[in-house]
């Protein structure tokens, strides 16, 4: 036996030595310019021998670059760990010399009537290894850049000639470099196949995400991370006629590439879109048959949500084409397959990425008309549209208006300021808060895709969420078909309102909550040791009309003089974007400024729990939400030292979706006990309930599955999922969880199947599901029946503490501004929910 597992380690090593060698990737039908350098000799390994980091990939390409004339490279931004976000164009030498007169031709094509597709390239935008953990596209990016310069056929010199090819090498640079790190410091001498083994069980988060945790291949449509901007950015620069994104998945599956499942494409997407994806998917078959690897097709992911890398494309006159590649997750392991090597791995999809280039020249004049008749049914469905707009603001909260503008303006979608003030369907836009988008314009379907509210569909499976109504996310007021007589100066340069104090004052400062930065502003005011005060109910003073929440800053007793105080406030709202106003008197219509209803604030000491047990998604949205938006500090406490921590230091501690060990539970309950606030989030509710730090009465769903064969139990159950949809809540205004909200209603994010029962008491129900709530997505009948009245925040009493929880997430992907506050009351006005 001993005997024999010697010689197995003998023929992994030699044929992996063998695999990591150029001639096993690389095409024997061409020779290749021995002036430009090999991976090997630029990163000190072979291709697929170690996982590259991201260091020594951008190394590459810059010497690549520098060594052809086919390869021009750029770094776009950086990442949130400053890596640079590179992109390669790689084209003929006389297309280069040409390029920025074949860009405007080729944008030019989707804004005419009329266009010849003889002499023009086409565009392929290829991009790799968006989740870190999958790692096998970036490093197959080496050797398509590679084959690319130093590849000498009239073939590829053809191929140069007729497209433009902007390779994308790391679509995470972070997460990449995590990763590779994990795998390559678990590598032995003596590759080891068996899945039990380190270094195929990294720890927490692992590589799929970025910085901050967050899966990028959900951001292509709201924009907010930074790799996201630099390539959506490069995406409408170019609009390419093809978009490949390189993923892998379970390491006992084999190949897949698009067309997905046909009945679940978005129904904006032309049926002709999935007829070429399904046209090119024949050269992939006909590519990988040639090497002997085995694939499938239709038979598995979507094109539905307009987020993804592989669907985002759709709605924008491309062909977005998903590659995903059975992972080793490692250097080499065991599979249903057999061995499954890194370098097999890498060479599906460098041959993926060849193929997807020979079908993209192949099919160049198809593919150049398809887009431009893509453009050209939008313009005539646009005009069908002409004098209507869309108009969206909120009068009381300018900051969260322009982020939802912000996002437009990334996508290329023009928009105006309004006219003037105006009412529309029974909602006031003011001007200065509020922007107009016409219809009649380039990007009409890009427009629907953002606004539109849907809720029936033609199946009730989805790879990822069913409804994502931008309008809905932010909770801003909008109104569809209003005029286009409200337009004013288009925007061209998108500018946050100024913050301000309206004057000096000798008495007091009044700050309104309504303003999405109020709380960062706050966050400031607290830690600089001024005393601040919370507005339990409404108040008229000076001919203004304070709301819930109104933050009241006294000028006499605080540890600044009159003029420091003054100058500081300054700062903050200028910093914060918000309006502080300065009053002369504390007596007033309704609650006077020294009232018992003022309740003073504490500083937040927030702890955040993270580790094994945790959604790494949830805790990633919140340390993001903290750190990047409001500038307050936040410390992550692993669940692995969890019970040694001095919980002492902190009054909030957030729990996201996980659960912990039972001697956590206990240290946690002393803790709020003591005074402590705890906030749970999703399926951390099941968890505190059943450990007895709040009584929950989750409703459940009685289900028969009746004539439901074996063979759809797996579509049957599925169904039963709420995959992401809208749903309309009813606010208690009063209460301290909803300060800061205008409108009694509010739109909901969900993608939980808990039901809590509403309690007896109404005044216990500060935010409670309507009776029909679904506004967008899809939800089984049954599921939406229980959903009905329940709610999906309660907040108890445990001894001196208290404890908090929300089904669903708040902070959803970092777009959902709408309900972002409900968190940040819950940790403000701790003291007095």
């Amino acid at each position: 036996m001993k005997f024999l597992y010697s010689l197995l380690f003998f023929v992994l090593a030699f044929n992996l030595q063998a695999q990591t060698n150029l001639d096993y990737y690389l095409p024997q039908n061409t020779t290749y310019n021995p002036d430009i350098p090999t991976p090997q000799s630029v990163i000190g390994h072979e291709v697929g021998e170690w996982h590259v980091t991201h260091d020594k990939l951008v190394q590459y390409m810059y010497a690549l670059a520098e060594a052809s004339n086919r390869v021009h490279i750029e770094n776009r931004g950086s990442t949130y760990e400053d890596r640079p976000l590179l992109l390669l164009t790689i084209t003929s030498p006389e297309n280069h010399s040409n390029l920025s007169e074949i860009q405007n031709t080729h944008i030019a094509a989707t804004e005419s009537n009329t266009v010849s597709t003889a002499n023009r390239p086409i565009v392929v935008y290829q991009g790799f290894s968006i989740h870190g953990n999958e790692p096998s596209g970036s490093n197959a990016a080496l050797l398509v850049a590679y084959y690319l310069a130093a590849a000498e056929s009239d073939a590829v010199k053809q191929l140069l000639d007729e497209s433009v090819i902007l390779l994308d090498p790391a679509f995470n640079p972070d997460g990449l470099q995590r990763f590779a790190y994990w795998a390559n410091t678990n590598r032995g001498k003596n590759l080891n196949p068996d899945p039990n083994d380190r270094e195929y069980r990294e720890v927490w988060p692992g590589g799929r995400t970025n910085h901050y945790w967050f899966d990028m291949n959900r951001d292509w449509l709201p924009v907010q991370l930074p790799e996201s901007r630099a390539r959506i950015a490069t995406f409408h620069k170019w609009l390419p006629n093809i978009l490949t994104d390189h993923h892998e998945m379970g390491t006992n599956s084999t190949f897949f590439f698009q067309p997905g499942i046909p009945s679940r494409t978005h129904p904006l997407t032309p049926k002709l879109n999935q007829e070429l994806t399904k046209k090119i998917g024949n050269y992939h078959a006909k590519a990988l048959d040639k090497i002997g690897s085995l694939y499938y097709t239709e038979e598995n992911f979507d094109d539905f949500y307009y987020g993804k890398g592989s669907t985002f494309p759709d709605i924008n006159g491309g062909i977005g084409i998903l590659f995903e590649q059975a992972s080793s997750r490692g250097h080499i392991q065991e599979s249903a397959n057999g061995l499954l090597t890194f370098p097999f791995t890498i060479r599906n999809q460098f041959t993926a990425a060849l193929s997807t280039l020979e079908a993209a020249e192949s099919m160049r004049e198809e593919l150049l008309t398809y887009q431009h008749n893509f453009y050209k049914n939008a313009r005539q469905e646009a005009a069908k549209e002409n004098g209507k707009a869309i108009v969206f603001g909120d009068e009381k909260d300018a900051a969260k208006t322009y982020h939802l503008a912000e996002i437009l303006k990334r996508q290329n979608i023009t928009f105006y300021d309004i006219k003037s003030d105006f009412k529309a369907n029974g909602k006031s836009f003011k001007k200065g808060y509020s922007y107009i988008v016409p219809k009649n314009q380039k990007n009409t379907r890009l427009i629907n895709a953002m606004f539109e509210k849907r809720t029936t569909f033609t199946d009730s499976l989805f790879y990822d969420i069913s409804a994502w109504t931008f309008p809905l996310a932010f909770n801003v007021d909008y109104a569809e078909n209003v005029s286009t007589s409200h337009l004013g100066e288009e925007v061209t340069e998108l500018t946050m309102k100024s913050g301000r104090v309206s004057a000096k004052s000798d008495y007091a400062y009044l700050m309104q909550w309504h303003e999405y930065y109020a709380p960062k502003a706050l966050n400031a005011i607290l830690k600089s040791g001024i005393r601040a005060k919370v507005a339990m109910q409404p108040f008229t003073l000076q001919n203004t009309s304070y709301d819930y929440g109104t933050i009241l800053i006294p000028v006499q007793n605080q540890s600044k003089d009159v003029n420091e105080l003054y100058s500081f406030l300054n700062e903050i709202a200028k910093e914060s974007h918000v309006t502080i106003d300065a009053v002369s008197t504390g007596l007033t219509e309704g609650i006077d400024l020294g009232s018992g209803k003022f309740r003073t604030l504490e500083q937040p000491k927030i702890a955040l729990i993270v580790g094994d047990g945790i959604t790494s998604y949830d805790a990633g949205e919140l340390w993001y939400l903290f750190d990047q938006r409001f500038d307050m500090t936040v410390t992550k406490l692993d669940t692995r030292s969890l019970q040694r921590t001095n919980l002492d230091r902190y009054n909030t501690i957030i729990l996201p979706s996980g659960s912990l060990s039972g001697a956590d539970a206990k240290a946690l309950k002393t803790w709020v006990e003591n005074g402590g606030t705890l906030i749970g989030y999703r399926y951390a509710l099941r968890w505190l309930n059943n450990n007895e730090f709040l009584k929950l009465n989750f409703k459940t769903v009685e289900r028969t599955a009746t004539n439901i064969s074996f063979e759809e139990r797996s579509d049957y159950n599925g169904a039963q999922v709420i995959g992401g949809a809208i749903f309309e809540t009813k606010l208690d205004r009063s209460h301290p969880v909803n300060f800061g909200y205008k409108n009694d209603k509010l739109a909901m994010f969900r993608n939980t199947t808990l039901f809590v029962s509403a309690d007896k008491q109404s005044y216990n129900n500060p935010i409670q599901y309507t009776k029909n709530p679904l506004l967008s997505g899809y939800i089984s009948q049954s599921n939406l029946d229980s959903l009905s009245l329940t709610v999906p925040f309660k907040v108890q009493r445990l001894r001196r503490g208290n404890v908090a929880v929300f089904t669903d997430n708040t902070n959803f992907r970092a777009f959902w501004y709408g309900t972002n506050k409900l968190l940040l009351n819950t940790i403000f006005f701790r003291e007095q929910l």
